[in-house]
This record gives C-alpha cells, structure tokens and sequence, in this order.
C-alpha cells in the first residue's frame, strides 16, 4: 500500500473489507466469570488483539497462547460488553513481529497495524491502538512510527520489554526513543518472555519471567539517562510495574539519609503509569498505591488471558474511594487519550 494515500480514503477502504472477514471462526462458550462492574464505563489500556498474520506466526512458532489465537472482535466486543469495557486500547502481545528477518518484521508489524486500524474504524470507540513496531529494526520502526501515528492515527506505540538481549534504555534504541519523545507519544511496553522461561518446569517461570523483564527494562530506562532525555514520553508499564515499585532501593529510588525528599529516580519511577493487570489483590496494591500516584494508575486486564470482570472485583473490593477508583478505570486514561472522552 502506497503510504501516501490519504487517512480517509484508506480507513474507508478498511471498513468496506469488513474487520471479521480476515478473523477466525467466533470461540465457543464463555467461562463464568464475575458480573459487568457497576459504575463508569472501564477504559482497558492492556489489551492484546491478534491480526491474522500475527496468529500465523505464533502457531506456526508453537508458542501455546491459544487465547491468543483463538482471539476475534466478535468475541472481544461480547465480552466488553458484559465486563463494562468502553474501549480497549489494543497492542500486540510478545512475542511480538521480530524472528530475525527484518523485511518481514515489517511485513508484519504493517499488518497488525492496517488490521488495528480497521478495526478502530469498524467499530468507532471501541477500539484504539498501540502501534506495533519491528524492533530491533530501528529504521523499520521509524518508518512504521511515521505510518502509524500519521495515516492511521495511532494513540501510542508498544514496546517489547527488550530486543535480541537489548532492553528499552539501549544506545542502539536512542532515535527511537528521540522521535516518540518529539511526538509526546504515549508508549505502552509489555514484557517479552526471555531466557530465563525455561527455568522452572512446565512453564511454571513464565510468570516470574514476565515480571522481571518489566523490572529490567525500567531500570534500563533510569540508567540510562532515557527517562531524563525523553521527558515527554508517557510511559505506560505492565503488571503494576512488574517488581520495581517494591524494590526501589535496588533501583536507587530511596530517600537519602537524612532527607525526606525522594531523589530524582523516583521522582520518575512516579512520572510514569502502570497499567493493573495482573496487580489488583489487596497484596500488590498496598506497595503499588504508595509508590505511585492515584492519577497514574490505570485499568489494564492482561485480555484475553484474564478478564474485565475479575480486574474490577479485584479493584473494588480493595478500598479505594468511589472518585480514584473511577479515576483508574476511566479518567486517568482520558488525560492520556483525550479523543476518547467522546466515548
């Protein structure tokens, strides 16, 4: 497709293929799971889609996220629905486009993101995206930043925690880094399942895995000068951060001796957001709500791997007051996504 091409004239031809045409059969059968959550209506900014070239990649790589594959609108919008989800702010799970060829990285990455924004289209309010980038290729995502923010208008873009070893702070990341800065972009990263997933049995690191990498590549972030360089980034972390928020002396976030100021890297570990997937028990949120600023926190569900519905019991039941718990699920992300206020 010539990127040249008008926004209009290009998200009306999406719309006239029809976002389900190039999806899979509907899953069958819904597990129960707790009722739609009173109240405003949940903006969900961890959310994953699958295209259609995406869901070839991870079959023909076995990665066993069958949730992933079996993932279609029709069934994402049904869900919504009962769960109280407005809109979903979709991205590309791990691990994401990149298996070593860069051409089709691109390839790729351009697919999820024309189909990301059919689906916007088809479905007005619904939906928004974090564009997919094939990193490592650092021009390739140049190039796809360009297309993605300025024909198909993209909200964001989404990282993977690291690249071929490399974590988000990486020289080699810097024009990357620079650019999305320049945009103000809004930059959601999830983590990539690294070497250490094969650890433990039965894939019982992944988890641990997951967390971890999120971790690294925020102390990437810090050491790296990248959070100081790029201030205008708005950084969106998974999983409640993965473990930063309850080890910041490690990350040189403490309070210095004799002073009740914190010093600038937690300063920054607050400047950025964190989404609450995965990070809603009493547990979790206790360390999470004293690190980090009510209007910083934001509804993240981790769908298709867990659910709305479950987030916001979650949510509710740990005490917050009717005004900051409206503020996670919706308000907070309408500072970052104004044109979703409309919805």
């Amino acid at each position: 497709m010539d990127a040249r091409v008008g926004r209009r004239e290009f998200l009306a031809g999406l719309a006239a293929v029809g976002a389900t045409g190039l999806a899979p059969d509907v899953l069958r059968g819904a597990q129960a799971r707790p009722p739609a959550p009173a109240g405003p209506r949940c903006i969900d900014v961890h959310y994953h889609f699958s295209s259609p070239g995406f869901i070839a990649a991870i079959k023909a790589r076995n990665t066993g996220q069958t949730a992933l594959m079996n993932w279609t609108p029709a069934k994402a919008l049904e869900d919504m629905d009962r769960d109280g989800v407005a809109t979903s702010v979709m991205s590309t799970s791990e691990p994401s486009v990149w298996f070593g060829d860069d051409a089709a990285a691109r390839a790729l990455a351009r697919e999820c993101n024309e189909y990301g924004a059919r689906l916007m289209a088809d479905h007005p309010g619904r939906f928004g995206m974090f564009a997919t980038l094939p990193l490592p290729d650092v021009d390739g995502a140049l190039k796809e930043i360009e297309y993605a923010f300025d024909t198909l208008k993209a909200d964001g873009a989404c990282f993977m925690s690291s690249y071929a070893g490399k974590y988000l702070g990486d020289p080699m990341f810097a024009p990357v880094m620079d650019e999305l800065n320049r945009r103000k972009a809004v930059c959601y990263t999830h983590p990539f399942r690294g070497a250490m997933v094969n650890m433990l049995p039965e894939g019982h690191a992944l988890g641990i895995t997951l967390t971890t990498e999120t971790t690294l590549t925020i102390q990437s972030i810090l050491y790296s000068g990248t959070a100081t360089r790029c201030p205008d980034i708005r950084f969106i972390w998974s999983h409640g951060g993965g473990t930063a928020l309850y080890i910041t002396s490690r990350l040189g976030a403490g309070t210095a001796p004799g002073s009740t100021q914190p010093n600038a890297n937690m300063a920054a570990l607050q400047k950025f957001y964190y989404d609450t997937a995965q990070a809603f028990n009493e547990y979790t949120l206790a360390t999470f709500t004293k690190v980090v600023p009510n209007s910083h926190i934001l509804f993240g569900t981790d769908y298709p791997f867990a659910q709305a519905g479950t987030v916001a019991k979650g949510l509710a039941g740990y005490g917050f007051t009717p005004a900051n718990l409206r503020a996670i699920e919706r308000d907070n992300a309408l500072e970052l996504f104004p044109r979703l206020k409309k919805t």
